[in-house]
């Protein structure tokens, strides 16, 4: 199996059937008592996911040092900060632990079941790592880590499960714990994966964001409205691009395209 990225500016092409499937999609959107409802459940939705998946459904994250190499670039003296915000079941921090990499590690998930899941693992030490649940759309972050403290932040595939009206605020959060010159690491879904097209009507929420059978949610970003975005919470913004990704397998007859963004973007010093 090979896997194949290419780093672009520019998303997808539509063909005509990708603009009929979009078409399809506003003809029966989510219903407003119905979006109200997932806003309101989010926690259990995703505290629902884990308990039926453990950590069966997402593969550990082994290339984050491949694409960021500010995991590794270290200059600093001392112990660096590393906050991972929505860590799952810690599929992005443990192949970090087993690299060695010399970072204190902060975890935190909406879902106390993924943290319940993360304390279990024979990883997970509190000499140099501690997760908790919170909500990271509001401050009560700032009750469990410190204002300008955090070297490292990382939002890898969390945003896209946050209802956009709390995107700015998001971001403003992150931006407050961050040092100054600290980084954010970014990649998320972008427009026009093949996921955002294979939704059916009456599963769209809003314009890119959508409802999963499992009632968890999921937006897909442009390149230019993430950076406004990040722009708004007061970042500077030093990369952000399409990363158009390929799986292919002959012998199985598997061509699988993704699109997703990745970016860094940096608190001003």
């Amino acid at each position: 199996m090979t896997e194949i990225e290419e780093f672009t500016c520019l998303p997808k092409t539509l063909s005509l059937e990708d603009k009929q499937r979009l078409q399809e999609q506003d003809s029966r959107l989510v219903t407003d008592f119905k979006a109200s409802l997932l806003e309101k459940d989010a926690r259990k939705h995703w505290d629902l996911f884990y308990k039926r998946n453990e950590t069966r459904f997402f593969k550990d994250r082994h290339w984050t040092t491949r694409e960021f190499t500010e995991l590794l670039n270290n200059q600093s003296t001392t112990k660096r900060v590393l906050f991972e915000i929505g860590c799952g079941v810690g599929n992005f921090i443990f192949p970090l632990v087993e690299e060695k990499l010399d970072f204190y590690i902060i975890a935190c998930d909406l879902s106390s079941k993924a943290i319940e899941i993360v304390r279990r693992n024979e990883l997970y030490n509190e000499e140099y790592m501690r997760a908790f649940q919170v909500d990271i759309t509001t401050e009560d972050i700032l009750n469990r880590v410190d204002a300008n403290s955090v070297d490292i932040a990382t939002l890898i595939f969390v945003l896209s499960a946050i209802h956009p009206d709390k995107f700015v605020t998001t971001l403003k959060v992150i931006h407050k714990v961050l040092k100054p010159g600290g980084i954010l690491l970014f990649r998320d879904y972008g427009l026009y994966d093949m996921a955002q097209l294979r939704f059916k009507a009456g599963h769209k929420i809003s314009n890119n964001f959508y409802m999963r059978q499992d009632g968890t949610r999921s937006y897909y970003f442009s390149v230019e409205f993430f950076s406004n975005l990040c722009l708004k919470a007061g970042f500077e913004v030093i990369s952000n691009s399409y990363v158009h990704r390929k799986t292919v397998n002959k012998k199985e007859n598997i061509d699988v395209p993704r699109i997703f963004i990745q970016a860094k973007i940096k608190k001003p010093s």
